[in-house]
């Protein structure tokens, strides 16, 4: 808890009462709100007779009720929405994180945040934000009524990627400890994930017989570990035509840190061999930090759109003195690409959505093969231990705060931006038989097709129709093959 109930009153009048100071950024505000906070906390000792001594903060003091108070007082301040939060009691929730869901149901109801603002750890966040850390076998895996079980995306230098294994192989078998089962009697008896792959900590180990996408069958024993995630699906490529200068195409994972230089040599790679056109691969890509969408706006848009506004974001009454915007301004890496076919999916999110919605008024966008999630919000991060009474706390609130928009004041996409009504769509299937930078791969070849004629032609393998009829084989109630994709967090088909 923060103390007493007269403690967590004072916090909360202190707070709402300084909502004009201006600060440079949310981060440091409260940082200075949370000192006021404490001196407040002391003349209040002193005026009272003979106060109670607050007492010394007990391991317990990180628990559950602690920051379901942190979540409700960071929420009255900095959450978008605030007005429309429910009218519920803490009491009611056994975690903080389901205190926290149903203080937001209202706008979960419409999409405007489901699930956008949650419960993690300051260490899981930051290694996260800044290489995609985790602990696994390096790995996303694809397993629906279309295609299971299937790579879809293969970390090089991860133990799946050490084994050989690429996008496009299909996993089998598993062998959870008793011998191989094969994926068809996995789902006869619904196994589970964590029965599948185990928690994650480093040393768990799954054998995996798996099936080539040039037919042949191999068996190998992942170890999982703590893995970075590399910026980058597939090193930029060069896709040649003749008669034209190439057509660019660009797998971008997750706008992290490391991304920045990634994206620096790709661009210059780019721009050195003459591209005009790309095709940028979004489709799992569920965002990340705005400063590395920022710069890729500067990459491609900078030169094109050099001064005008790139994206705007704008947070609640309280805290309207944050509003703040960015400008197209070129980088030494900047081109100047002519069109960009941007392949999506549901999973393709926040700054994946940004950079799209941030280009469309300057340069001539499409979208191919699924609508994008709709999270047209970002999140600030609060950390529970800048309270002192917190220290040791390692709990951090992903809150949404603020609102975004384009250069022309577009935004609201929260139910994607194909839905918002100002975008193309050409429709195409995630054809996870082959690997990144295939022509032939369903999603790709509609985007070339698009580059090339100008039309939209939705395609689909001859091998990704024959899997697919496999596959629909496998029962559907499998929980595996309901479970919902998660691209404001760590999604569960990463492994």
């Amino acid at each position: 808890m923060l103390g007493s109930s007269l403690s967590v009153c004072i916090v909360v009048c202190l707070l709402l009462g300084m909502s004009e100071q201006v600060m440079a950024d949310p981060s440091s505000r409260f940082n200075s709100l949370l000192s006021e906070t404490e001196k407040v906390r002391g003349q209040n000792n002193e005026t009272e007779p003979e106060p109670e001594p607050e007492p010394e903060p007990e391991p317990a003091a990180c628990g559950e009720e602690g920051k379901k108070d942190f979540v409700r007082l960071v929420a009255d301040l900095y959450y978008l929405w605030y007005r429309e939060l429910a009218p519920v009691s803490p009491n009611d929730y056994a975690t903080a994180q389901a205190y926290l869901d149903a203080l937001t149901a209202p706008l979960a109801a419409d999409r405007r945040d489901p699930g956008f603002s949650y419960l993690t750890t300051k260490a899981a966040d930051d290694s996260r934000g800044a290489t995609g850390a985790y602990v696994g076998f390096g790995f996303r895996y694809r397993c629906d009524n279309t295609a299971c079980f299937f790579f879809s995306d293969v970390l090089q230098e991860g133990p799946a990627g050490d084994a050989g294994f690429l996008r496009g192989d299909e996993v089998i078998a598993i062998d959870t400890g008793n011998g191989f089962e094969t994926i068809r009697q996995l789902a006869d008896r619904n196994a589970s994930t964590l029965e599948l792959f185990g928690p994650s900590e480093a040393g768990v180990s799954r054998g995996f017989r798996v099936r080539k996408r040039t037919g042949e069958i191999v068996e190998a024993d992942l170890v999982k570990r703590e893995l970075d995630t590399p910026p980058l699906a597939v090193e930029p490529i060069l896709l040649n035509r003749a008669g034209l200068s190439p057509i660019g195409y660009l797998n971008l994972r997750s706008f992290i840190t490391s991304a920045n230089d990634a994206l620096d040599d790709a661009v210059s790679y780019f721009r050195d061999n003459n591209v005009t056109d790309l095709v940028i691969d979004l489709r799992y890509n569920g965002g990340g930090y705005l400063s590395v969408a920022d710069r890729m706006l500067d990459l491609l848009g900078g030169l094109a759109a050099e001064g005008e506004r790139s994206f705007w974001i704008s947070h609640n009454d309280k805290q309207a003195d944050l509003d703040q915007g960015a400008i197209f301004a070129p980088l030494p890496q900047s081109m100047s690409p002519l069109r960009i076919a941007f392949i999506t999916t549901g999973g393709t999110a926040s700054a994946s959505e940004l950079v799209i919605n941030g280009l469309s008024p300057y340069i001539d966008v499409v979208l191919i093969g699924e609508d994008t999630l709709g999270k047209a919000v970002g999140q600030y991060a609060f950390d529970q231990s800048q309270l002192s009474a917190y220290a040791e706390c390692d709990t951090r609130l992903r809150l949404v705060a603020f609102e975004i928009v384009n250069g022309e004041g577009n935004g609201g996409y929260y139910t994607g931006l194909v839905d918002s009504g100002r975008f193309t769509l050409c429709p195409a299937e995630d054809d996870v038989t082959r690997n990144w930078g295939d022509p032939l791969e369903a999603s790709l070849t509609t985007a070339l097709g698009w580059l090339n004629q100008g039309i939209c032609s939705a395609t689909t393998s001859a091998q990704h129709r024959e899997v697919t009829r496999q596959r629909r084989l496998i029962p559907s109630e499998w929980k595996l093959m309901t479970l919902p994709d998660a691209p404001f967090g760590r999604s569960p088909f990463i492994q």
